[in-house]
């Protein structure tokens, strides 16, 4: 089956996969050959393909995943292979936004730091497995 991950900028992924593994916004699912139609919004997370036998792991922070005749794609805001993460960033990112979190301040807002650590983690997770 076939899988194109799309961002705004560009095209991160287009290749043939033999397994798929992202997380909906209803939880995690997979996708394999032969799979019947599906369309699903994404979360926060990581996406996990099967090619040759080994898997990859990219980041897609949202979007939306659509299934049809073995062709899938993920269109995300923004994705990222694991392999490319600055582990760096990703850890002072997540460290700014945990502090955050203790701080609550009267700018406090809960929802845009909890989605902050939720793309840290991701992009950690999508690097720690590549």
């Amino acid at each position: 089956m076939h899988l194109k991950i799309i961002t705004h900028e560009k095209v991160v992924f287009d290749e043939d996969v033999e397994e798929i593994y992202t997380k909906g916004t209803a939880g995690e699912f997979g996708i394999l050959p032969r799979h019947i139609p599906i369309m699903s919004a994404l979360d926060i997370g990581v996406t996990k393909v099967v090619q040759n036998g080994k898997p990859r792991y990219f980041t897609t922070m949202g979007g939306v995943l659509q299934f049809k005749d073995d062709e899938a794609v993920i269109l995300t805001p923004t994705a990222e292979d694991g392999k490319d993460i600055d582990v760096a960033r990703a850890k002072e990112a997540l460290a700014r936004a945990q502090a955050r979190l203790v701080e609550k301040n009267a700018e406090f807002d809960a929802k845009r730091t909890e989605a902050a650590i939720a793309r840290a983690l991701a992009r950690l997770k999508a690097n720690m497995n590549n």
